[in-house]
């Protein structure tokens, strides 16, 4: 069984007009999921992420600091020129990384094979200490480190296919032998980090920075000649996916020509190591995506690749 995992209080995360990451976002994905081909989905409510849990990765202090964030209705935060907070914000953060935590139990407790947790805000560019590039919490990594502290699993794998680069995710994984890494990217890009040249404390992080206009040939080839052969070799006991769809060659943000056919590729590229080395336990994660017809396409073709894998 695939688990689809969101909350309402995605919605009311609100980050102001004109804001590429806004909550039409989720609406176009959950509208797409909404179709009769996905009710084989088990769909769950995000419960919130704990304190324990969140302290796994960012800081008491942290913690509490964007906890506290909290506007009267109708005014923003801006915590920088990028990343913006409302009334709803913490709430809906606090879910989110939630969201990565119950699909995490999900699949490790054996309810489900893999799992999609639709949430915004996403996570990838927090720092244990840093918020930034719309991002709060870094749900993935949550995720990863709830993996470890709760079910004792040695190896964890973090996939990022956003066409931005999840520095906040490699800080937290370069330091750390029983966790992997691994990116494409558009280079030169926001956060302007994700190097070949970073490699981790163990060969534990793995980088391919993308020109403007790469495509295709170049995506693929990033991943299965040098990404996919990493994560192979970390022989992880769970994926985590940062399912960013903005290397799509219609996303405003940035300039990459990936079709939605190569999310596909890659998709059940990451099922087949899943297979491997994991029981197939697989939890995807939304990041990025702003062109919404783009994103509902992607999303669909990604969690049907899913859900073709449970069936099978």
């Amino acid at each position: 069984m695939t688990l689809l995992i969101s909350h309402p209080s995605f919605l009311e995360h609100d980050t102001g007009d004109y804001h590429p990451e806004r909550p039409d976002r989720l609406r176009a994905v959950i509208a797409a999921l909404a179709d009769e081909e996905f009710a084989g989905l088990r769909r769950l409510v995000a419960p919130e992420a704990t304190i324990e849990q969140l302290t796994r990765v960012h800081p008491r202090e942290y913690v509490d600091a964007i906890l506290d964030i909290r506007p009267p209705p109708g005014e923003l935060v801006h915590i920088d020129g990028d990343t913006v907070m409302s009334a709803g914000s913490a709430n809906a953060a606090r879910h989110a990384a939630g969201a990565v935590v119950a699909a995490v139990a999900g699949v490790l407790e054996g309810r489900a094979r893999n799992a999609f947790a639709a949430v915004r805000p996403p996570g990838h560019h927090a720092t244990p200490d840093v918020p930034g590039g719309f991002c709060l919490f870094n749900n993935v990594a949550i995720g990863a480190r709830h993996a470890q502290a709760a079910f004792g699993l040695e190896r964890v794998a973090i996939i990022d296919f956003d066409v931005h680069h999840g520095q906040g995710t490699q800080a937290v994984v370069e330091l750390e032998p029983t966790l992997f890494y691994a990116s494409t990217h558009q280079y030169p890009l926001y956060p302007g980090t994700g190097f070949v040249r970073d490699r981790g404390i163990a060969g534990n992080v793995a980088n391919v920075p993308l020109a403007a206009g790469a495509g295709s040939l170049e995506f693929r080839t990033a991943w299965g000649e040098r990404l996919l052969p990493a994560l192979d070799g970390f022989a992880p006991e769970l994926v985590i996916v940062s399912a960013g769809f903005d290397a799509h060659r219609r996303d405003p943000l940035a300039q990459l020509d990936v079709e939605t056919e190569d999310f596909v590729w890659l998709t059940e590229e990451l099922l087949a190591i899943a297979d491997r080395h994991a029981q197939g336990r697989l939890v995807s994660v939304l990041e990025g995506g702003y062109d919404l017809a783009a994103l509902a396409e992607s999303v669909s073709t990604h969690v049907r690749a899913l859900m073709a894998a449970d069936a099978s």
